[in-house]
């Protein structure tokens, strides 16, 4: 009887772990919005990427190109999302956080590059390891007053 028990409670904690081992993800999305960004890197001859070497789990830094003959103006602001299960969801700020960002405005002349470096640790604490995005809002400036507003993104991987 005390064999048939142990047996019984053996299999019941294996049930019971492997059946945990794939609710992780379930969990981690139950509080997240899923992106609000269907449209994205849509503006002609300007991209952003990830800066190779720069990744950590608190930062990194991007390379705006501009190769078209808009003249661009970006900020401070940016948004950080997670790819699970194939979808993009927003990263939540770190609890009890109240932010605001520098509305300095860098402008990106037309066949410029420019490096834009972020510490997102004070918004979003240290990432887990997983795919991610960076947004950022971008305008094409045509004059003062008159101007489309776009967002590139850059994929990354924290490890």
């Amino acid at each position: 009887m005390k064999r048939f028990l142990c047996s019984f409670f053996f299999i019941a904690i294996c049930i019971t772990l492997l059946s945990a081992c794939g609710s992780d993800q379930v969990v981690e999305t139950k509080d997240w919005d899923p992106t609000i960004y269907e449209s994205v890197n849509n503006l002609d001859g300007v991209t952003m990427i990830v800066k190779e070497g720069t990744v950590s789990s608190t930062g990194l830094t991007v390379t705006f190109e501009n190769t078209s003959d808009k003249r661009c103006i970006y900020s401070e602001d940016f948004l950080l999302e997670k790819k699970i299960e194939g979808t993009w969801y927003q990263v939540p700020f770190v609890p009890g956080t109240s932010y605001g960002f520098n509305e300095p405005g860098y402008e990106l002349d037309s066949s410029n590059a420019s490096d834009w470096t972020v510490d997102w640790e004070w918004l979003y604490g240290r990432l887990d390891s997983g795919e991610y995005r960076i947004v950022k809002g971008i305008l094409d400036v045509r004059e003062p007053g008159d101007y489309d507003e776009h967002h590139l993104t850059a994929e990354f991987a924290v490890d």
